[in-house]
Order: C-alpha cells, then sequence, then structure tokens
C-alpha cells in the first residue's frame, strides 16, 4: 500500500471504485502506517485498528457512497459515537462520546472510515500542540517544530501520509495554522457553513473543516460537510453549485490586495515574506491586478476583545467536562492556561460579553467594507516559522502570556474568524531550512469558491503536491 500513501482522497476514492483496492486494504494501510510513524508524531490520541477494519468491511462502493472506504481521522473535540472524547484533558479521560456529530455522520454517510481522533491543546486553546495529558504531537517536516494548533495532530497525521484527510475546526486559525506548519491546504469556511450540531449552537468564531494535500479534495470535502442541519439557528445559503464543480475552473481576472500588515504589527520572516512576493508574482503573471493594500486592521488591545469572545466559549468544553466527571477538576486535571481562561471568562459578565462581541461586529465591518474594492486579501499564514517544541505551551508562570504571545506567531488568522469570512491556507514552497512556507487568501463573505478557483489556479502553475516531509527519524525519504 506504499504506492497510495500519498494519493489524494479523490483517487483513493476512483480507485476503490474501480476495483483496483478494497476498502479494507486501504484502511489496513492507514493502520500500519499509523503504526509505524505515530510513535514519533503523536498525532492520535485514539486508534481503534479492529473497529476500523470491520467498518471498512461493511463499506459497500457499489451504494452510490463518493468517498467509499477512504481512511479520515476525527480531531478529539467532536463526538465520535462510543469512541473516546477527552479534548486532551485529564478531566474528561474515560469519557466516551454517546452519539456522533452532524459532520461526523455526514463523512460516514459518504464512506469515509474513521481511523483514529487526532490530539489537540487542551480544550483547543493554543495554536501548538503540547497538552500535558495527552503529549506532545509532533511536525512531520521537523520533529523538534510544532505542527501548529489547535488542529495539530489532524495536521501532523495528515502531513506524514498516515491519512489522506482529517476534521479540524477553527476558532482563530486552528486549521489555518497546521495548514500552514505542515504544508497542507486548510479551509476556514464562512460562518455558518457547516452545522456545529447537535451539541452546539452557532458561534461568533468557531467552524469546522478539514485539512487535506490539494484544493480538488478540500473543495470535495466542502460539498460533503455544508449544509443545513435539522435545528440549526443560522446557516450559509447554498453555493450556486457544488464546489468541487466551480473549482475546476479558472476565475475571472481578479482584483487581489497583498499586505504584510496584522493587528499585532508583527514582522513577518524574510523566508515567508519571500513566499508571499513570489505568490503575488505568480498571480499577476497569471493575470490577475495585484495591489499592495490592506483592510483598516484593529490596535493590538483587540486581542482582549478576542479573548473576552473565545474565552467563554473555551469555558463551555470545561463545564462540560466537570457536568462529565460530576465534580470540580483537581489541580492536575486541567493545565494552568486553561484554568487562566476559565477565570477570565467567569469574570466577565454578561453585559460585557455581549459588548465584547457588538465591538467585534463593528471593527468586522470596517473590515469587510475593504472588500468592495478588492475579491480576494493575500497574506502570509504566519509571522514566523513553526515555533520549537516547548516554546509556548501553557503550563509555565504566566499561561495568559502565552496566549498573548500566540498572536505573534499567526497574526494573520483571528481577525477572520471575526468578521466570518472564508480563508484558505495554501503552501507556498519550501523554505532554506526544508521547512514548508505558505500564504493565506482570504475572499468575500460566502466566497469560498472564489478561493478555491485561485488557489487551484496556482496550484496547476505553481505544483505543491509532490512535496513531502523528509524526516530520518521516521525513516522517510522526501518525494518531489
Amino acid at each position: 500500500m506504499s504506492d497510495v500513501r500519498y494519493a489524494s482522497v479523490l483517487e483513493l476514492a476512483a480507485m476503490v471504485q474501480d476495483g483496483e483496492v478494497t476498502p479494507v486494504e486501504l484502511v489496513s494501510g492507514a493502520l500500519e502506517r499509523i503504526e509505524r510513524l505515530d510513535p514519533h508524531v503523536n498525532a492520535f490520541i485514539d486508534v481503534d485498528g479492529e473497529r476500523a477494519l470491520r467498518d471498512a468491511a461493511g463499506v459497500n462502493p457499489g451504494n452510490g457512497s463518493p468517498f467509499a472506504g477512504v481512511p479520515i481521522a476525527i480531531k478529539n473535540n467532536v463526538a465520535v459515537a462510543d469512541r473516546p472524547l477527552t479534548m486532551a484533558s485529564a478531566l474528561l479521560d474515560g469519557y466516551r462520546a454517546q452519539h456522533d456529530a452532524y459532520l461526523v455522520r455526514r463523512l460516514r454517510a459518504a464512506g469515509f472510515v474513521i481511523v483514529g481522533l487526532t490530539n489537540l491543546p487542551e480544550f483547543g486553546i493554543l495554536p501548538t500542540t503540547e497538552p500535558r495529558h495527552t503529549g506532545v504531537t509532533r511536525n512531520p517536516w521537523d520533529l523538534s517544530r510544532t505542527p501548529g494548533g489547535s488542529s495539530g495532530g489532524s495536521g501532523a497525521a495528515v502531513a506524514a501520509g498516515m491519512v489522506p484527510v482529517a476534521h479540524g475546526n477553527d476558532g482563530g486559525g486552528s486549521l489555518r495554522i497546521p495548514a500552514a506548519c505542515c504544508g497542507l491546504v486548510g479551509c476556514k469556511p464562512s460562518r455558518g457553513r457547516i452545522s456545529r450540531g447537535p451539541d452546539l449552537g452557532d458561534s461568533f468564531l468557531g467552524v469546522e473543516g478539514v485539512l487535506t494535500r490539494d484544493v480538488a479534495d478540500t473543495a470535495a470535502l466542502l460539498d460533503v460537510l455544508a449544509g443545513y442541519e435539522a435545528g440549526d439557528s443560522t446557516w450559509a445559503p447554498r453555493p450556486e453549485e457544488a464546489f468541487a464543480v466551480a473549482a475546476q475552473r479558472d476565475p475571472a481576472r481578479l482584483r487581489i490586495a497583498v499586505t504584510t500588515r496584522n493587528y499585532q504589527d508583527a514582522p513577518v520572516h524574510p523566508d515567508l515574506e519571500r513566499a508571499l512576493r513570489d505568490t503575488a508574482d505568480a498571480l499577476a503573471d497569471l493575470g490577475h491586478e495585484v495591489v499592495e493594500a490592506s483592510p483598516p486592521m484593529p490596535a493590538p488591545e483587540v486581542l482582549d476583545l478576542f479573548i473576552s469572545v473565545f474565552g467563554p466559549q473555551i469555558s463551555l468544553g470545561v463545564l462540560f467536562a466537570q457536568s462529565v466527571a460530576g465534580r470540580s477538576a483537581a489541580d492536575h486535571e486541567l493545565e494552568p492556561l486553561t484554568r487562566a481562561v476559565f477565570a477570565c471568562a467567569n469574570a466577565v459578565p454578561s453585559h460585557g460579553y455581549l459588548a465584547a462581541v457588538a465591538r467585534l461586529q463593528a471593527m468586522a465591518r470596517t473590515v469587510v467594507g475593504f472588500f468592495a474594492d478588492f475579491d480576494v486579501l493575500l497574506t502570509s499564514t504566519l509571522a514566523v516559522p513553526p515555533l520549537p517544541i516547548g516554546e509556548l505551551h501553557g503550563c509555565g508562570t504566566d499561561p495568559m502570556e502565552d496566549l498573548r504571545r500566540s498572536g505573534s506567531f499567526a497574526p494573520f488568522t483571528a481577525l477572520f474568524n471575526v468578521t466570518g469570512q472564508p480563508a484558505l491556507t495554501i503552501p507556498a514552497g519550501l523554505m532554506p531550512d526544508g521547512l514548508p512556507a505558505s500564504v493565506q487568501l482570504v475572499g468575500r463573505p460566502l466566497g469560498e469558491s472564489v478561493l478555491l478557483q485561485l488557489a487551484s489556479q496556482l496550484e496547476r502553475t505553481q505544483p505543491w503536491g509532490g512535496l513531502r516531509p523528509a524526516t530520518p527519524e521516521m525513516g522517510e525519504e522526501r518525494m518531489t
């Protein structure tokens, strides 16, 4: 099965439909690779090979399921029936979900086979993945570096070729940051595009999505996951055509703004800025109008407003965990940063929370107004390359300072959780040290199709699909 370890989701699905490989063979290959590589990476919290093989054996490629037998991993902050749901916290150790989240149900209906549950920072707080309870996840490109977060386990699993696609979610960059660190495609869809039910209602910041190796797979998975579910109070309207169909066409000539400005005034590392400028030149060569311009940036103090809204959403996870445990957490069961965020959330009165949301919404209107003159904004995703393991973990003497410092690592992402616009991280080659570089494309509200078209156009002219990690400790050689 080594010949298909880096095949795309669409390629694997076609192989199953054509009878070249069976679902059991695909899943067996994924499980073998997880067993061999995950001791180095620690991408997974839970792998149930027997159940995955049983599920694969029950898949019928002839029943119309478009992705019959394709292996997938789920981030461990979303419910998968009768599987552990820990959110990387000791407080939830031993708890098993009672049902599938709606997005998991949709994936199963499309034929995907869940092979495991991926690691994350405790309760998904940080843009690195170093939880105390479930251990550090490492970047397959360099085991001394972070794969990002909070969907870091999912990013590492896809980058290492353990699975072709993995679920993630994004409340401040948690899909796009791992995509940038791991050389993947990570799409934050428009607010309301994918249902968060049945457990969660509307979220001002958080959205669901996937990490893949190419744009076509991202478009295809967005078609699987998008759409109204019964009981959703708000949802994004259906696109005029399927995302997978739209992504196959070149976009019309676009007006694209490019900037290195960010709300932290954080300088961009020269290697990442070079990747940004090279991408801007490539877009101009494709016939697009590329202009140096930036939306209005909020003052750095906006981070405190963001935390005032982000914190209560995190605290819901802690309250759920305490409800499951039937008690308050003991000292060892929550990390210092989780306790600090929970305490801050509890200190914000209801009117303070609503005031913070209102102020962020007002700020969002000025940012979205910028897109009246531009179709797409091009930025870096990160300000610096993937951080060394141990540099940002939230377990030190001042954990809230770690949370604030995370904004200097990835200062380009959270703004678009506030605005609710779609944003897409794509690879942009390799830096001189061999780590992947990336850029972020931001679209108008509900503008995923244009972003997918533009990213596909770049992918065809500057293909990154052949780039693979070369990690000697894992016995891997770089493929180009």
